[in-house]
C-alpha cells in the first residue's frame, strides 16, 4: 500500500484518486478552493464535475498543500494544465530529493513551449518526474468501466512501479520510456478534437470526423517525430487511441467547446459554456509556434487556431482545407 496525494480536485483527480483508494492505497486529495473541500468531506460526492460517483469516508480532503505532499510515496497532480507550473512552484519546498510527481493533464506552455512535466522538472529539479496518459475520461474512470492507459517515465522502475499502484481489473496500464511522445499526442489532440466539435457544430458527418480524426494524428505524428517523439508513440493509446475518444464522446469538453463555436459561439462563450477548462485552447497556439519552428506542416491545427484567435469563420476554414493542393497521402510509399 503507498501514501498518496492527489493534488487537484477536478474530475479526473477525484476519478483517480478514487481508483487508487480502490486499490488499497491511502489518499490524500488537495484543493486550493477551501469551498470544494469543504463540499467533498461533506458530501462525499464532486456533484458538479463526477456527479453520482461516491467517495469513501477515509479519503483525506485539504486545501493545506503540504499535508498532500509530505511522506507520500508518489503524488497525482492533477491541476488543469493552464495552472501545473505555479503548482509545481508552490510545491517544491515540500518536496524531497526523487520523490514521485506523475503528471496527468494535458497541455503545452504557449511561452516557453514546454510540455506540463518539462516545466514541473524545471520547477521542483529534486523530483522523479512521471506521466499518465490515454483514452480516459474521468466519468467512466471513476464508475469503473475497463480503460487503457500508458505510465510514461525517465525509469524503467519507476514505470513499473507506478504501472503496479494503478493497475486492476478495470483500469490497464502499460509503460513506456517515450515521455514526450506521450505528453505530445495527449496534447495535441485536444486540438484536433475542437475541430471535430466545430464539425459537427456546422452539421458534418461521419464522413468529416474520420477524415479530421485520420488526417489529425498525420499532423500530430509529424510534428511530434519532428521534436523527437517516437512515431510508435502517436500509433497507440496516447496517439490515435486518445484522439479517438476525445474527438467522439459526449464527455470530451474540447469536443463540446468546439461543438458551440460551430454553431456561432465565440470561443470566449464556448469556455464559459462549458465550464471547465478546455486545454486545447491553450494548446492551440502552442502547436502553431512548435509547427514554425520545426518547419512542419499542420493545416488543421492553423485553421483550428484562425477561427479560435482570428475570427475566422469555421466553414470557409473547412473549405480551405479542402481545396488545398493536391497531395500524395504517404509519400515514402514508391510507385511501382
Amino acid at each position: 500500500m503507498a501514501n498518496v496525494g492527489v493534488l487537484g480536485a477536478g474530475s479526473w483527480g477525484t476519478a483517480l484518486a478514487l481508483l487508487l483508494h480502490k486499490n488499497g492505497h491511502q489518499v490524500t486529495v488537495w484543493s486550493i478552493s477551501k469551498e470544494e473541500v469543504e463540499m467533498l468531506s461533506k458530501e462525499r460526492e464532486h456533484k458538479s464535475k463526477l456527479p453520482g460517483v461516491k467517495l469513501p469516508q477515509d479519503m483525506q480532503f485539504t486545501n493545506v498543500l503540504k499535508e498532500a505532499i509530505e511522506e507520500k510515496d508518489f503524488m497525482v497532480l492533477a491541476v488543469p494544465s493552464p495552472f501545473t507550473r505555479a503548482t509545481a512552484r508552490s510545491m517544491n519546498s515540500y518536496v524531497v530529493e526523487d520523490q514521485i510527481i506523475v503528471d496527468v493533464a494535458k497541455g503545452i506552455e504557449e511561452d516557453t513551449l514546454m510540455t506540463l512535466s518539462q516545466q514541473i522538472s524545471e520547477e521542483i529539479p529534486q523530483a522523479n518526474v512521471a506521466v499518465l496518459s490515454g483514452p480516459s475520461h474521468a466519468e467512466e474512470v471513476g464508475r469503473g468501466l475497463p480503460t487503457t492507459c500508458v505510465v510514461g517515465a525517465k525509469t524503467k522502475k519507476t514505470a513499473e512501479y507506478l504501472q503496479e499502484a494503478f493497475m486492476n481489473e478495470v483500469f490497464r496500464v502499460y509503460t513506456s520510456p517515450d515521455m514526450l511522445g506521450i505528453e505530445l499526442g495527449g496534447s495535441l489532440k485536444n486540438v484536433i478534437a475542437l475541430a471535430a466539435g466545430i464539425a459537427d457544430g456546422l452539421g458534418y458527418g461521419d464522413n468529416t470526423k474520420a477524415a479530421l480524426i485520420t488526417r489529425g494524428i498525420a499532423e500530430i505524428a509529424r510534428l511530434g517525430v519532428a521534436m523527437g517523439g517516437k512515431l510508435e508513440s502517436f500509433t497507440g493509446l496516447t496517439g490515435i487511441g486518445d484522439l479517438i475518444v476525445t474527438c467522439a464522446s459526449v464527455h470530451s469538453r474540447n469536443r463540446k467547446a468546439g461543438v458551440l463555436i460551430g454553431q456561432g459561439k465565440t470561443m470566449k462563450e464556448a469556455m464559459e459554456e462549458v465550464q471547465m477548462v478546455v486545454e486545447g485552447v491553450y494548446s492551440t497556439k502552442s502547436a502553431v509556434k512548435l509547427a514554425k519552428k520545426y518547419n512542419v506542416s499542420i493545416p488543421i491545427i492553423e485553421q483550428v487556431n484562425a477561427v479560435l484567435f482570428e475570427g475566422k469563420n469555421p466553414g470557409e476554414a473547412v473549405k480551405e482545407l479542402m481545396l488545398r493542393d493536391k497531395r500524395i497521402e504517404i509519400p515514402t510509399l514508391p510507385w511501382e
